[in-house]
C-alpha cells in the first residue's frame, strides 16, 4: 500500500475507518439495550449512520494526519451514551457492553478479510477494479485489529478497564477508575515513549496473522 498517494490511500482507507468506529460504538449500545438501557436507542444512536457518530477530530482529522504523516492509523467516533445503572446485573452487563466494543472489531476483521480474500480471488479478471478490494480488505484487518488490542488495554476509559471494574473487588474499583480523568495522558505518555508499540505490537501482529492465516492471505 506504499506504492499509494495520499488520495488513493484515503479511499481504501475511509469506509474501513468509518465501518470500525461505528459499529464499535453501536455494539455497545446494542448491548447495552438488551441489558435493560435504552439510553443510545433513545437518542437515536443504535444506527450504522456514519453521520451520528462522527467524531471532527477522532473520525476525521487524527486518521487523516495518521495517513500523511504515518504508518499506521488510528481514529475514534463520539461514545455512545450508557447508563450502567439501568442495567439488570450492574457488574455483569458493565462487563458485557464494554466487551461489545472489541468483539464487534474483532467480527469486522474476519469480515474485512473475506472481502481482501475475494479480491484476491477476482484479481486476474478485475484488475484494478479486485486490487482496490485487497487494499480496502487489508486496511479494514488492520483498522479492527489495531480497535480491539488497544480497546483491550486496562486503562480507563478503554474498554478493558470496564471489563477489569467488573471482576475487582469493590474496595478497589472507586481508587481504579479515580485513574479515568488521567487515562488519556497515560496513553499519549506510553505512545510518545514507544511503550505502547512495544505492548500492541505483539498482540496486533498475533490477531492479523491469525485473520490472514484463516483467508490464507499470505
Amino acid at each position: 500500500m506504499n506504492n499509494l498517494n495520499l488520495l488513493q490511500k484515503a479511499l481504501v482507507w475511509a469506509l474501513p475507518v468509518l465501518f470500525a468506529v461505528t459499529v464499535h460504538e453501536v455494539a455497545h449500545g446494542w448491548v447495552a439495550s438488551k441489558c435493560g438501557d435504552n439510553t443510545a436507542k433513545r437518542l437515536g444512536r443504535l444506527t450504522l449512520n456514519p453521520v451520528s457518530h462522527i467524531d471532527l477530530m477522532g473520525t476525521l482529522v487524527i486518521p487523516l494526519l495518521c495517513l500523511t504523516f504515518g504508518n499506521f492509523i488510528f481514529g475514534w467516533a463520539k461514545p455512545v451514551p450508557v447508563n450502567p445503572y439501568n442495567l439488570k446485573n450492574f457488574k455483569r452487563d458493565s462487563a458485557l457492553v464494554a466487551a461489545a466494543g472489541p468483539v464487534s472489531n474483532l467480527l469486522m476483521a474476519l469480515i474485512w478479510g473475506g472481502i481482501a480474500k475475494l479480491g484476491f480471488i477476482l484479481l486476474p479478471a478485475w484488475g484494478p477494479n479486485a486490487q482496490f478490494l485487497v487494499y480496502t480488505g487489508g486496511a479494514g484487518v488492520a483498522i479492527n485489529c489495531m480497535l480491539m488490542v488497544l480497546n483491550l488495554l486496562p486503562i480507563p476509559p478503554l474498554d478493558g478497564s470496564r471489563v477489569l471494574s467488573s471482576v475487582l473487588p469493590n474496595k478497589w474499583v472507586r481508587p481504579y477508575e479515580a485513574i479515568e480523568p488521567y487515562g488519556f495522558f497515560i496513553l499519549l505518555l506510553l505512545m510518545f515513549s514507544g511503550a505502547l508499540s512495544v505492548v500492541l505490537g505483539p498482540l496486533l501482529g498475533v490477531s492479523q496473522a491469525l485473520i490472514y492465516s484463516i483467508f490464507a492471505l499470505r
